[in-house]
C-alpha cells in the first residue's frame, strides 16, 4: 500500500515537473494593469531592482544614491538592488525566475529580451495606462519629484519599447557604437581621417598597417603584435552593414531575412581581411581598448558607453601603465557604405516592470522607475560613460549642457573621448535606427554575430571560405538558433529548452517536494502502527 502511494506521488510530481518546465511557453496574453486610485503609503513595500553597471564604481554609487534619495521621498518603499555586470546574466536569471514565479520587480534589460519574457503569461506589465494616469503617470500630479512628462521622453527611444502594440518598457540610457581611432598612427601611415569614415577607408588603412619588415615586426608600431581593426560587437557590425546597404535582416513582423546574398558578400569581405591579419573580433582577440591603448590597434569599434576605457589617457585603463603607448585619440561614427546617408544603431538599456499580485506593489515599482528617469539620475549616470539621457528634459538642462561644454578639462569627469562619444550620438539622433523586436529577435541578433565570428575563426584555422562553406554556415546557424522555427509575427513553434539553471532549480524544487511527501507519508505510517 505504501509503495503504491509512493509511486502515485512520484508520478504526480513528474507530471507537475513537466508542466512546470513547459510553463514558460505560455500564451502572450497582455498583463492588463489597473492603476490604483491612490497609492497606499501606510503599507510597506519591497521592490527588488536588478541593475547593470559596466564594472564602473561610479555607476554603482549612482544607483545607491538614487535608491537612498527615492526612499527619503517614499519611506514605505524599500528598494533592494542586485548589481550585474552582464546583460546576458540578467536575461538568464529572469528566465529562470519566470519559471519559478520569483521575478524581480524591476530590471534593466533590452527589448529583445522582453519579447522573450512576454512568452510567459502576463509576466511583464504593460505600461500604457501607467504612462497616462493623471495622478501617478509620467509627470503625474501625485508624484513627489520632478518626473518627466511623456512628451519629454525622446520619441525615437520610446519607439523601441513598443512590443505587440503596447509599451512594455521605458528607455533608461542610450548609446550607439563609435570607432575609436589612433589618429597618430593613421597620419603616420600618410592618411587623413575623414569626418565620416567609410568601410573602404578603414579597410585600406588597416591593410597598410598590417605590413611587416623582414624580421616580422609591424612597420607601424615596431612590435610583433598588431591587429589594425578590432570590432567588439560583431552582431552590430553585421546589422549595421546590412542596414547601410538597405539589405535584408528581418521585417517588422518577424520574418527572417538575414541569410541573403548581401550577407554572403559581407562574410567574404571579412574573410579577406582576416586572412591578411588586418581584422579581428573581440571574441578572438580580446577587448579592443586594450589593444588600442597598447598601440596594437588603430580602429577599435565599441559602444559609446565604453568610452572611458579608450585612449592613452583613459580613466579606466585596463592594462599596466608601462604597456600604454601615447597617441592622439579621435572618435568617429562606425564606418559607412554611403557617407552622405549614415546609418548607425541606437542601443542601450531599458527598464521593465514585472507583474505582481498586489497592484500597490506594482505602483511602487513604477514610482521607482519614474525616479530613474528624473534629471538627477539621468544626468549623473550619463556623465559616467558616453551614454546620453533619454529625456529632452535632461538633455536640454543647463546642468547637462555645462557638462558637455567642459570637454577635456580633466581625464575623469570631463574626459574628452567620453564627451566626444556622447556628442557623436547627440549629433546623429536622426541617423540612428533600431532593429525589429519580436520573440526570437534576440536569437537573430546572436546569429548575425555568429556568422562573422565563425568566418573569422575558420580563416585563422586555414579553412577555405567559399560558397559551399557559406551555405553550410547559413544552415548550421539557422539550426543552432532555431531561426527556422520563427515565423512572421514573431511566434516560434517551439521556444526550445529552458536554460540549464532553470532546469536545475526546478528539478531541485520537485525533488524537495517529493522528499517532503515521502517523509510525511512515512511519519503517518509509523504513527498508524503505533496506534
Amino acid at each position: 500500500m505504501m509503495m503504491r502511494r509512493l509511486k502515485t506521488i512520484l508520478a504526480a510530481a513528474g507530471f507537475i515537473g513537466m508542466a512546470f518546465l513547459c510553463g514558460c511557453h505560455g500564451s502572450r496574453e497582455r498583463a492588463v494593469f489597473s492603476v490604483p486610485e491612490n497609492f497606499d503609503e501606510t503599507k510597506q513595500y519591497e521592490v527588488t531592482f536588478w541593475a547593470k553597471n559596466d564594472t564602473n564604481i561610479n555607476q554603482r554609487r549612482i544607483y545607491e544614491k538614487a535608491i537612498a534619495d527615492f526612499q527619503k521621498l517614499y519611506p514605505n518603499i524599500k528598494v533592494t538592488a542586485s548589481q550585474y555586470t552582464d546583460y546576458g546574466k540578467i536575461y538568464n536569471d529572469v528566465i529562470t525566475n519566470i519559471a519559478t514565479g520569483t521575478t524581480p520587480n524591476v530590471c534593466i534589460t533590452y527589448p529583445d529580451h522582453i519579447a522573450t519574457y512576454l512568452t510567459g503569461n502576463q509576466v511583464v506589465v504593460s505600461l500604457d495606462d501607467l504612462f497616462t494616469d493623471e495622478k501617478y503617470g509620467l509627470g503625474g500630479t501625485e508624484v513627489k519629484f520632478d518626473a518627466p512628462a511623456q512628451a519629454e521622453l525622446v520619441p525615437a527611444f520610446m519607439d523601441e519599447c513598443v512590443l505587440q502594440e503596447h509599451y512594455y518598457a521605458v528607455p533608461f540610457m542610450r548609446s550607439t557604437e563609435a570607432c575609436y581611432i589612433n589618429k597618430t598612427f593613421v597620419e603616420k601611415l600618410g592618411y587623413t581621417i575623414p569626418e565620416v569614415l567609410t568601410w573602404d577607408f578603414v579597410w585600406e588603412v588597416s591593410e597598410a598597417a598590417a605590413e611587416k619588415d623582414a624580421q616580422g615586426n609591424y612597420l607601424i608600431n615596431g612590435q610583433k603584435y598588431m591587429i589594425p581593426f578590432i570590432y567588439k560587437s560583431t552582431d552590430n557590425m553585421m546589422i549595421q552593414m546590412l542596414a547601410q546597404q538597405d539589405a535584408g535582416y528581418s521585417t517588422e513582423d518577424g520574418k527572417i531575412e538575414l541569410f541573403n546574398d548581401d550577407t554572403r558578400k559581407i562574410l567574404f569581405t571579412v574573410a579577406d581581411h582576416v586572412k591578411t591579419g588586418a581584422f579581428s573580433t573581440f571574441k578572438i582577440s580580446s577587448y579592443p581598448a586594450n589593444s588600442l591603448n597598447a598601440g596594437q590597434c588603430i580602429f577599435a569599434v565599441d559602444s559609446t558607453a565604453g568610452a572611458t576605457w579608450m585612449g592613452s589617457k583613459a580613466p579606466l585603463l585596463d592594462i599596466p601603465p608601462e604597456n600604454v603607448v601615447d597617441f592622439e585619440t579621435e572618435v568617429r561614427a562606425v564606418p559607412q557604405v554611403d557617407p552622405e546617408h549614415p546609418e548607425m544603431i541606437s542601443q542601450g538599456p531599458s527598464l521593465c516592470i514585472f507583474n505582481k499580485e498586489d497592484p500597490q506593489e506594482v505602483l511602487a515599482s513604477w514610482l521607482f522607475v519614474q525616479y530613474l528617469l528624473s534629471n538627477d539620475v539621468q544626468i549623473a549616470y550619463a556623465e559616467t560613460e558616453g551614454y546620453i539621457p533619454v529625456t529632452s528634459k535632461a538633455q536640454d538642462s543647463a546642468e547637462y549642457q555645462e557638462y558637455l561644454s567642459r570637454i577635456g578639462e580633466d581625464n575623469s569627469t570631463w574626459y574628452d573621448v567620453k564627451i566626444k562619444a556622447a556628442d557623436l550620438l547627440l549629433a546623429n539622433l536622426d541617423h540612428t535606427f533600431t532593429t525589429p523586436v519580436f520573440n526570437g529577435s534576440a536569437s537573430l541578433r546572436d546569429a548575425a554575430g555568429t556568422l562573422i565570428e565563425n568566418v573569422a575563426k575558420s580563416v585563422r584555422r586555414k579553412k577555405e571560405v567559399n560558397d559551399e562553406f557559406i551555405d553550410n554556415l547559413f544552415s548550421d546557424v539557422q539550426s543552432l538558433y532555431r531561426l527556422d522555427q520563427i515565423h512572421a509575427g514573431g511566434a516560434k513553434t517551439d521556444l526550445g529548452p529552458l536554460p540549464a539553471g532553470s532546469k536545475a532549480l526546478i528539478g531541485t524544487l520537485i525533488a524537495a517536494w517529493v522528499l517532503i511527501l515521502i517523509y510525511v507519508l512515512w511519519t503517518a505510517g509509523k504513527n498508524k502502527k503505533k496506534a
